[in-house]
Order: C-alpha cells, then structure tokens, then sequence
C-alpha cells in the first residue's frame, strides 16, 4: 500500500497560497468548495500531515501539480501490501472495539409513549420491499381505480397497484448501493439498526465492520468533519488505537456502511453532505453502502446506487409483531388484540404501518373499551406532530411556518371534497389546485402565514415528507395514505369551518 499522508514543503505552502489568492478563496472557501472541513485545509497549509486523498484533491482544486508540492521526505513509498491474515486480524481487533457502541445504539428502539426501551431482537419483524418505487410507475386514475374496492383491506395494495415483494434483505444482499426508501413510520431505521446488529453479532456480514451513521448528528457535528474524519472519531472513542484503521479497512473494501437518514438533515448542510456521500461512496466503492430516506424526499441521484422502496406490513407480519410485542408480559393480549384488528378493517389497514401498529400494541395494552375516533385522532397526531418532535426533527422551508393545526384542517378540507365526490385518487394539478384556494380563502384570524411565500406544490410535498398521509401512488397521481384518514378527515371538517 501508499503512504497514507503528505506533507506541504515551505515552497510548496507559498505555492499554495499564491494560488488561493488567484482564486479568490480563503482556506474556509476552500474547505467549502471541496466539501471538507477546515481542519485539513488548515494541515495543509501549515505543512503538517494530511491524508493523501485529500491532500492531492486539495492541489487539483488550485490547479497545482501535487508532486510539486510535497515535501520530498513525505514523497508516497511503495510499502508492502498488507496480507490477508493482517486485514482479518485489524477487522477482528475493530468489531471487538466498536462492539459494544453498536450494540448500545442499535440494539434497543424506544418510539411514542414506551416508558423503557425494548431490545430490538425481541421484537423485530422481516420487512419486505416493493419491486419497484410506487411513485414512478406510470398509471393513470382510470387504470387504478378499475378494480378498487375502497371497503376492501388494505386496497391500495390491490389491482393495478398490487405489485412483488420481495425480503428487504435480498435487495441488501444483491446491490452492495442501495437507497432504502419510505414513508414515514414504514421501519426504515429499525431495518438498519437490525442489519447493523446482524453484523455485529457475526450473525451477517460478519467478515467486515459495521459502521452505523445517523446523518442528522453527523451534519450537525462540530467543525463539519467530512464522513472519514467522523468515523475515525467515532472508532477513537471505541479505543481503536491501530493507525490509519479506517482508511485501511475502507481501502480494502472490508466496512459495511449504513447512512440513516438521509431526509432529516436541515437544507443548510444538504449539500455539503450529500457532495461527502458520493466523494466517500465513490472512493471507497468495494465497500457496502445502505443508506435510508424518506420516499418524497430524493433531491439527489446518487448514480452508483439503487433504490428501492419498503413496503407496508401484511397480515403475517402484523401477526409476527403483535405475538413478539406482548409475548414476555401478556401473551394471551397479543390473542386479544389480533382479534381486534380482524373484526375492525379500519383499524387493521392502519396496523399495516409498522409506526401505528406499535401505537396500537401500546393503545391495546393498556385500553379495553375504546372510541374509535380517539385512535385516529392519536395517529393522526403522531404523524402531523409526534413522530418528527420526539427526534428533534425540524423539515425545512418555508412551509414549516405552517402549524400542525393549520396542516390538519388542509387536508381535512381535501378529504371532504374527495370522499363526498368518492374520489380516492387525485392528479398533483388537482390537490395543487385545493391547497391554494384554502391558503387563499384562510380566515384572518388563521392569516398568521405569510400567504404570498406559500408555494402550494412545494406545500404538497412537505406534507408528504413531513407527516405521509398524502402518498404519490403513481406518477403525479395521489391518495391519502389510509382510507381510513380520508374518511375519518373528511368527517371532521365541518367543525373546522
């Protein structure tokens, strides 16, 4: 292997600053442009070591020869690769070290109301994938809707819309980039921890080193440091002490790498850090990349990879969460709540969300006699409100001056002029259109908006990233996300106005 550092001769800094001048940068610009933080620029320019990728990047941005540059001692020597029972022997050392991190921040999930968390092997359920992103599909209302039947279970996973699924695992094990997308509450995050666990255990991919990144934290860290920078922090604090351990072990293609996330980073950071995925993911592309986001989120194509989309829970995996739910406490309430869920269709198209099936395992658990009403004005809370507050999750734009109420009576008002019309589905032109005569028609006691910046496709968008009741079913056409919602929704409006 190359030496993984270079330094800076005296001549070669006074080169680089003449070209910082004729660029017009400063060593913060710099670092911007390139995506980095400062701390290697500022390596760079006091001579001191600074990873070799970086370091000839930094040259090719000046339009510098990076040979010219070098102090001559630091000149990358030929060393001898490292053998194949050294690279086994690093990556035992690092699962041994970083095990217990993982295990930490992995191996539980708490969400809603739960009081304690619980371990994650306890309760985790399969997931399965869609075949295709429903959104990109080209149908058209009248092919849809020609055998819909809206009284029916889960019938927008019917007729024309019915499509394969497939285990998430096997996208995972046939495309080594791969964007897991989904709607709000679908698992996505708790399908990457379970994958960060199986690694860990040896149980999967136990041959490489798994490394787990919440992109929120990772964005929002101190001194922006760029993903390899982060990781070799995040392994020093394991007591990982063998030099140059992750870039050894991500230039031998031995990490499994698993960005959660994606969705949740503010806009300030978006593209900084989306610029650091790819440079990362392209340097070191013989490793394995999962990264997750929320469907109607994408704002980048990240070329290498695939995507694909998570698919709701059916009746054998409702079944399979519920027993595991109360199988250390109350076994025979797992009986009773299966029960309710098959005699209330309603309730039961709202379990196949993994998110609002953990919601009704805690409802039931404490609940016997219950207004039905009560359970969707809950859920709807919890994804209008609940779900993005408890995780510190603020989406950004200038629709977030919107409040959860205001978001709430909006689509109320789409659902009644839906559901009395017995329209399911609805063209984006349509839903556009009804989003701005409610923002046009707003009382003045409700004008605590700025309503000329409200830019109603944007709004539509936001709504369905932020909270997911309104789904894109196929290209440009859309549904509320439950019919349930739509006609719990649809009834509430008249109090509204």
């Amino acid at each position: 292997m190359t030496r993984r550092s270079l330094q800076a001769s005296a001549k070669g800094i006074s080169k680089a600053e003449a070209a910082l001048i004729r660029n017009s940068l400063t060593q913060q610009g710099l670092a911007g442009e390139l995506g980095i933080s400062r701390q290697p620029v500022t390596k760079f320019f006091q001579g001191k070591p600074v990873d070799r990728y970086i370091f000839v990047t930094i040259c090719e941005k000046l339009n510098l020869n990076w040979e010219d540059i070098i102090i001559s001692s630091s000149f990358p020597e030929v060393e001898q690769p490292a053998s194949v029972s050294q690279m086994q022997s690093l990556v035992q050392i690092v699962r041994e070290k970083v095990h217990d991190s993982i295990q930490r921040r992995c191996g539980v999930m708490r969400v809603l109301d739960m009081e304690q968390p619980r371990r994650l092997d306890t309760i985790y359920t399969q997931v399965n994938i869609w075949q295709r992103v429903s959104g990109r599909r080209r149908l058209d209302i009248a092919e849809i809707s020609r055998n819909f039947e809206p009284g029916k279970y889960n019938c927008f996973n019917l007729g024309s819309l019915q499509q394969p699924r497939r285990p998430a695992l096997e996208a995972v094990e046939t495309h080594d980039k791969l964007i897991i997308l989904g709607n709000p509450g679908t698992g996505k995050t708790i399908f990457l921890k379970w994958l960060a666990i199986q690694c860990n255990l040896g149980e999967y991919k136990g041959d490489r080193v798994p490394i787990f990144i919440h992109l929120k934290d990772f964005a929002e860290a101190r001194e922006q440091p760029n993903l390899l920078e982060y990781i070799t922090e995040q392994f020093e604090e394991c007591g990982v002490a063998v030099p140059n351990a992750v870039l050894n072990l991500l230039t031998e293609g031995l990490a499994f790498v698993l960005l959660d996330g994606l969705d949740e980073i503010q806009d300030a950071d978006f593209e900084r850090v989306v610029r650091d995925i790819h440079r990362f993911t392209t340097r070191f592309y013989t490793n394995r990349f999962v990264i997750t986001c929320r469907v109607a989120a994408r704002k980048y194509i990240f070329e290498q990879f695939t995507e694909v989309e998570i698919a709701d829970f059916d009746e054998q995996q409702m079944t399979e969460f519920v027993s595991k739910w109360f199988r250390e406490e109350a076994p025979i309430k797992a009986q009773y709540v299966l029960h309710k869920l098959q005699e209330n269709q309603s309730l039961e198209e709202l379990a196949t969300n993994p998110l609002l099936l953990t919601f009704l395992c805690s409802f039931f658990a404490e609940v016997a006699d219950f207004d039905q009403a009560q359970i969707y004005q809950e859920a709807l809370n919890i994804l209008i409100k609940e779900w993005d507050e408890q995780r510190y999750i603020q989406r950004d734009g200038g629709n977030k001056q919107i409040s959860s109420q205001l978001i709430e009576e909006l689509l109320s008002e789409i659902a009644q002029n839906t559901w009395d019309r017995r329209e399911y589905f609805f063209k984006q032109e349509a839903i556009v259109q009804m989003i701005s005569e409610y923002i046009q028609n707003l009382s003045d006691a409700k004008r605590n908006i700025n309503v000329v910046e409200i830019d109603s496709a944007a709004l539509l968008k936001y709504i369905q990233v932020q909270n997911g009741l309104l789904v894109e079913r196929a290209k440009r056409i859309y549904s509320f996300s439950h019919i349930t919602f739509q006609q719990f929704l649809a009834g509430k409006n008249r109090r509204y106005f």
